[in-house]
């Protein structure tokens, strides 16, 4: 068996990461080493067993959601998971990652984005893409776009990852995009792993915490310079040949 990194964070959702540490503890892929990115944030308690966990990584400066891609390079697993804080796995979730980068290989996520044809530069309006994944389950495996939420990929795309990446990368978002364009320079896909409805652990994440954390006061979805900023370095990306589903 192949070993995984997963990467998780703590930022301003604390109320959130026990709940998310213990699904990860739960998970029945046994070849699993856990790290825990304490990225600075104002107003937020961490506890001690956090701060002292032998795994955690503790950054008195934010870092924004790139950083976490730059921390994952210091790990040689042959497989790395990094898992948004709004985001509660199931306990199969990484067993069905495996199971199905075997098949598919590339970048493995829990929600996918299929962008409409000649809508796409609207991006992250919802009349721009088709979403699916722990929101639109499906039984089979589905070819997207762009994944969201939680991405399953072998490490050595890291480094065609920063090689295309801007010098300096935004801070809270174009991460996920990023990341499908450069396995995509790579001839790999992105997919989201099956969510049977008859086996919720095999799901990416909990429907119900992902709608209820995902919508919450700490959202970046909320803010107007993120929207604004997802757009541009979206349409950044397409002008930089990235190739939609649709376009095929």
């Amino acid at each position: 068996m192949e070993d995984v990194t997963i990467i998780l964070s703590v930022y301003k959702r604390i109320y959130s990461f026990e709940e998310q540490y213990a699904a990860i503890k739960r998970q029945t892929y046994p070849h699993i080493r856990t790290v825990i990115w304490i990225n600075k944030a104002d107003n937020v308690n961490v506890s001690e067993e956090i701060l002292n966990n032998k795994e955690s990584v503790y950054s008195e400066t934010n870092h924004g959601v790139w950083g976490r891609f730059r921390l994952a390079e210091n790990y040689k697993s042959k497989y790395i998971c990094i898992i948004d804080d709004d985001t509660i796995p199931g306990s199969k979730w990484i067993e069905n990652c495996i199971n199905t980068i075997e098949k598919y290989p590339g970048v493995i996520t829990t929600r996918g984005v299929v962008a409409k044809y000649g809508f796409d530069h609207l991006y992250p309006l919802p009349a721009s893409y088709d979403a699916y994944g722990w929101a639109n389950p499906k039984n089979s495996v589905t070819q997207v776009d762009m994944g969201c939420h939680s991405w399953f990929f072998e490490r050595k795309l890291l480094e065609d990852f920063w090689a295309y990446a801007p010098k300096e990368p935004p801070m809270n978002y174009g991460e996920d995009m990023h990341l499908s364009y450069v396995a995509q320079k790579n001839n790999l896909g992105t997919y989201v792993a099956p969510h049977p409805l008859d086996d919720i652990e095999m799901w990416g994440s909990d429907p119900k915490k992902g709608n209820e954390y995902g919508s919450d006061e700490n959202a970046i979805s909320w803010s107007l310079e993120a929207s604004r900023g997802m757009n541009k370095y979206w349409n950044y990306l397409r002008s930089h040949n990235f190739t939609i589903l649709s376009e095929i």
